[in-house]
């Protein structure tokens, strides 16, 4: 990661075979897509701490456990590297900040208009299943 990115964090949060995304608000980048929930880390907040402070914002729920990095990738044409981090919730996600919340088998998450770090994800993941 240069000095010029910022890190985002994004939960992947399980339920059996399923998985959980969200759609983006209208009027943010990527609006209208499907993401993973999570947000951008505060200068030197560790993963753990900007995924437990998002989850609460976004989703009304609380990080269980949150597990080390499975996957990174640059988000095209801004400064964002995006983590994607296995997590453990408590609470049942409520659509805070999101248009709406789904939970899904990842390939029909592909079906999807998934924003597109999220899409590559989700096409990593089924690759390694």
């Amino acid at each position: 990661m240069s000095d010029w990115s910022i890190r985002v964090v994004a939960a992947v949060v399980q339920r059996g075979d399923t998985l959980l995304v969200c759609q983006r608000p209208l009027h943010k980048r990527h609006g209208g897509l499907w993401e993973f929930p999570g947000g951008k880390c505060e200068p030197d907040e560790p993963d753990v701490d900007a995924i437990a402070r998002e989850l609460a914002e976004e989703l009304g729920v609380e990080a269980a456990s949150v597990g080390t990095e499975l996957f990174a990738v640059a988000d095209e044409g801004s400064p964002y590297v995006i983590a994607f981090l296995p997590v453990a919730i408590q609470g049942e996600p409520a659509c805070l900040e999101h248009a709406a919340l789904v939970w899904d088998v990842p390939a029909r998450l592909l079906e999807l208009p998934l924003a597109p770090s999220d899409r590559k994800f989700v096409e990593w993941w089924r690759m390694r299943r």
